[in-house]
């Protein structure tokens, strides 16, 4: 009997050139530099990536646009503000409660997340103009509702037309007298990805509602936490955390989050940055205008969580919260033991791969590493470059045209509200004892030697990752998902959790074992064949072939 040829793997660097090779040259060279191998150079650094940049035309991309980082991830999950979307039913409808943002509504039981609010344009309101029918809307949700704020988002074909919308906005707030109603000019086209809706939501928020509340808060530790989004209900559990160690989060941006979370979140006294991407803006505008410093924390995992709450717990320096912090740990940390001692022998050694939003790529590897799993290739659908590198290098980071279309504000100290949570002498101190402020290294500085970054993945991409690697596990969006589960590899959604979650925190992390447990070690994966990997329906190959 002849004996079976083993193949050997392909190498990263191998990898990469199969990959390009089916690429006409000049897509190609673009993509080579999206395409990472995490090896250092012979400065002993890691190589740039090219991140930020125009998906090209004709690729399957994983991305979102501009107005959906703007409506859908930054105010949609705010409860009682009432977001009207200025454009035809379909971008309203689709970026309507598609991330399974939980909320839990206040003393007053306001809560608009469950309505889908839209202008519903039509032919003739892109012909002759939307904006009666936009103050229309505004009025009609007032009467009904009366809100303590509205927001108008504009969609691709108002800055084609050139409704004035802050225009109708500023009338109608005039008009009302106790309702903020301001809009934001997030037009899917404007911006590369997603990810400049986040940066035109932070401007606007900024600029229109954050420090309206100038009534102290009451709170001995208090602290904002930024770029959670409390899907399928990570906040609640961060929230329960911070309640057993006596921390006080005045304000979420923007997960459970609420029109008066907002307006009082300039009386924090430390930031927690979460999604570095997403709410570095916000984090940074405060500082600069009301002297309160940011952090970059991680509360998906337990070991980050501790690390983080650890973190907290030493920028205060008050022993009593210190103390707190460590007995909460201890507590919640024979749970999670317990829960890894039963799942980490099932996954130790099983490989994954991540293509997540713009920091869970990057999180979610600390708890695929209490599993003993091993992160083979990941990277963002809507990053810059200091997300996978670090900040050291925004100073380089080349403004291009589509950079440019973005408002950058100018920010100044609060003349009377500026104030320096510490002085300059204890900042000092924090850091010469190896305290980060406003830092974060990126995801590079966490991978393995040799791991795979691709920016912007496309369908193929991930397919042929999946062929040529074979992870137990793969992680991405709903747009992935069913590609995946149908070549035989798990796939676990890591946009809105599908039917999962929480997997912050202690108790997420325990949900996140088991649920990763299930799917590796499942069996119906393997025998999960597509149509088209038996009977093929169309063979061609490329012009340039």
């Amino acid at each position: 009997m002849a004996k079976t040829k083993k193949v050997a793997p392909l190498s990263p660097t191998d990898f990469k050139e199969e990959l390009l090779a089916k690429y006409p040259p000049k897509v190609a060279r673009k993509r080579a530099k999206q395409i990472m191998i995490n090896e250092a150079t012979g400065s002993d650094t890691p190589p740039e990536i090219l991140a930020n940049v125009r998906t090209i035309p004709g690729i399957i991309t994983m991305r979102g646009c501009t107005y959906a980082g703007c409506k859908g991830v930054i105010m949609g999950p705010t409860r009682d503000v009432v977001n009207i979307t200025h454009g035809p039913i379909g971008c309203g409808f689709y970026s309507w409660l598609t991330r399974r943002n939980q909320t839990e509504p206040g003393e007053e039981g306001e809560n608009y997340m469950p309505y889908c609010f839209s202008t519903d344009m039509q032919d003739q309101d892109i012909i002759f103009g939307g904006e009666k029918k936009l103050a229309a809307a505004i009025e009609e949700a007032y009467e009904l509702l009366h809100p303590k704020g509205i927001c108008v988002f504009a969609t691709c074909p108002v800055g084609l037309i050139g409704d004035d919308i802050h225009a109708v906005c500023k009338k109608a707030k005039e008009k009302f007298g106790d309702c903020n109603v301001f809009a934001f000019s997030c037009e899917g086209y404007k911006g590369v990805s997603q990810s400049a809706g986040h940066h035109i939501a932070n401007n606007q928020l900024f600029t229109h509602l954050v420090g309206e509340d100038t009534k102290p808060q009451e709170g001995e530790y208090k602290i904002n936490l930024l770029g959670e989004y409390n899907i399928g209900g990570d906040g609640f559990e961060i929230d329960r955390i911070f309640k057993k160690c006596g921390i006080t989060c005045l304000s979420t941006f923007s997960g459970n989050s609420s029109y008066d979370q907002f307006a009082r979140c300039h009386h924090a006294d430390l930031n927690l940055v979460m999604c570095h991407r997403s709410i570095n803006y916000v984090a940074d505008m405060l500082e600069t205008k009301y002297g309160i410093p940011w952090i970059k924390v991680n509360f998906i995992g337990a070991e980050s969580m501790a690390k983080s709450l650890r973190k907290v717990g030493k920028y205060f320096g008050d022993k009593k919260l210190i103390d707190r912090i460590e007995a909460v740990i201890a507590e919640e940390m024979g749970p999670v033991k317990e829960a890894s001692a039963v799942h980490r022998p099932n996954c130790e050694g099983k490989t994954a791969m991540l293509f997540v939003g713009g920091s869970r790529a990057h999180h979610y590897q600390d708890l695929f590493g209490e599993l003993g799993m091993k992160t083979l290739s990941a990277g963002y659908e809507f990053a810059h470059r200091d997300d996978y590198e670090g900040r050291h290098v925004i100073p380089n980071l080349k403004v291009d045209a589509d950079s440019r279309n973005i408002e950058e504000i100018e920010v100044e100290p609060d003349p009377e509200l500026y104030n320096p949570r510490k002085s300059a002498e204890e900042m000092k101190a924090l850091e010469d004892s190896g305290y980060e402020f406003k830092d974060y290294k990126g995801m590079n500085a966490d991978m393995e030697k040799g791991a795979i970054l691709i920016d912007d993945l496309n369908q193929y991409e991930a397919e042929k990752l999946v062929e040529v690697f074979k992870p137990d596990i793969f992680c991405a969006g709903i747009k992935e998902k069913y590609s995946i589960q149908k070549s035989g590899v798990p796939m676990l959604q890591l946009h809105s959790y599908d039917y999962g979650g929480p997997y912050a925190g202690f108790r997420g992390a325990i949900n996140f074992y088991a649920m990763v447990d299930r799917l590796v070690n499942s069996k119906v994966w393997s025998l999960t064949k597509a149509p088209w990997q038996e009977n093929p329906e169309l063979t061609a190959t490329f012009v340039w072939e």
